[in-house]
């Protein structure tokens, strides 16, 4: 069989990436996109209940088959698959940008969240740079680990420790000084799923001088992100959580306007030209050295270096859009409806709650006193929730309904 470039993008999902560029769900057998649950656009097993989303998402049916179909387009050595694999390379970068309004230029591909955070530390010189760091204990512990290597270089790090269970602004406010160059916070807390006000944490920064970083993989695509609203400088995020993506590729955010200016290149690699051009090889132009090269002023031009996880693009050239047709505050509102009814019924069962009232992110956290008792009455059950220690994560998505929360009830009454 050969597989036309027509063929390719409609199996994928795609069409033409042509301006004005329109991502397709082009699937029959899937649940309608106005309802939830969305079980039938997943391949989850009918006997196990998964809440443990905040790990890693299930990819929807379309997504699998768009990996499938980039994978045969490989196998069988397509000509037209170059072509098709620069479009799947730019559509989850357009898909992104408009799920959480940014510019197209002020997105770049990284490998994860922590590679992210890092090329903005690295970009801004620090520790060099001198000046302090604040960021908080509910921030992820890869991050937490990167200031505190940092602080044994010399730098100022500050960390504001949370009172119940949520970290307090005006507590960030006693940390920050006009020599603060960096306040870095995960926007929801992948510990016990409390959510900054971004907002204010970065009229706050920004009134001394300083820029905000938001590690932003427990947020974006269950909870509305939006760079422009809350005015944040950097923010990053991995792909294999809410996007429904897979590992390998994930994207970091720069406001345009700070790329050379306060965050500098720290790696160089070719995509990051504009333009390349040799001067030695026969009816080469002539040229007074070997190469002639210019760099390129977007965020990838800045921050990408090689290669793409492009299985992880053709997932994403699906899901994302799969998402955007959803609706993020629909979404939200479908995870919290299931979990209003985990937070009032667990602690009767003598759970005592980690997460703080209010909270409107996709993640509920308990304390468990016997952990390896209620993992294996979980087990047991086929019920997947996270148990870290004493604490025990439930993460719902758009598949889950309320029998799951039965089941889940269930489970932990014994």
């Amino acid at each position: 069989m050969n597989l036309t470039r027509r063929k390719l993008l409609a199996g994928m999902g795609l069409v033409s990436l042509a301006a004005p560029m329109k991502v397709v769900l082009g699937t029959t057998d899937e649940s309608p996109i106005s309802e939830f649950p969305q079980k039938a656009a997943f391949a989850l097993p009918s006997d196990v209940t998964c809440l443990n989303n905040a790990r890693w998402h299930s990819m929807p049916v379309g997504a699998v088959r768009s990996v499938q179909r980039y994978l045969e387009a490989k196998a069988q050595d397509d000509p037209e698959a170059e072509e098709l694999i620069h479009e799947i390379q730019e559509a989850p970068r357009v898909l992104f940008a408009r799920l959480i309004n940014a510019r197209l230029g002020e997105i770049s591909y990284v490998p994860s969240t922590m590679v992210g955070e890092s090329l903005i530390v690295g970009g801004m010189g620090l520790p060099a740079a001198g000046g302090n760091v604040v960021t908080d204990a509910l921030h992820f512990e890869g991050s937490l680990y990167l200031y505190q290597a940092l602080a044994r270089q010399g730098l100022d790090v500050r960390i504001v420790k949370p009172r119940d269970w949520r970290i307090e602004l005006n507590d960030v406010a006693k940390f920050v000084d006009n020599k603060t160059k960096l306040v870095a916070v995960s926007l929801v807390s992948f510990i016990n799923g409390f959510q900054h006000d971004l907002k204010a944490i970065c009229d706050l920064a920004h009134a001394h001088g300083s820029y905000v970083y938001a590690d932003i993989i427990q947020a974006v695509g269950a909870i509305p992100v939006d760079v422009r609203a809350s005015n944040v400088d950097f923010c990053a995020c991995a792909s294999y959580k809410w996007l429904m993506g897979d590992m390998g590729l994930g994207f970091l955010y720069v406001r345009q306007d700070l790329l050379g200016r306060v965050v500098k290149r720290t790696q160089y690699g070719y995509r990051q030209l504009s333009q390349f051009q040799y001067h030695i090889f026969p009816l080469d132009e002539p040229g007074d050295s070997i190469v002639e090269w210019r760099q390129g002023e977007s965020a990838a031009h800045f921050f990408e270096v090689g290669t793409y996880a492009n299985a992880t693009l053709a997932c994403l050239a699906y899901s994302l859009n799969y998402i955007l047709e959803l609706g993020v505050e629909r979404i939200q509102a479908h995870t919290q409806s299931l979990l209003q009814r985990v937070k009032r019924e667990l602690p009767a069962l003598g759970y005592e709650p980690l997460t703080p009232p209010g909270t409107k992110s996709p993640i509920a956290t308990f304390v468990v006193k016997e952990p390896h008792a209620v993992a294996r009455r979980l087990a047991a059950r086929k019920v997947d929730v996270s148990i870290t220690g004493h604490r025990m994560r439930i993460s719902p998505s758009v598949y889950n309904d309320d029998r799951d929360v039965d089941r889940l009830l269930e489970a932990l009454s014994g």
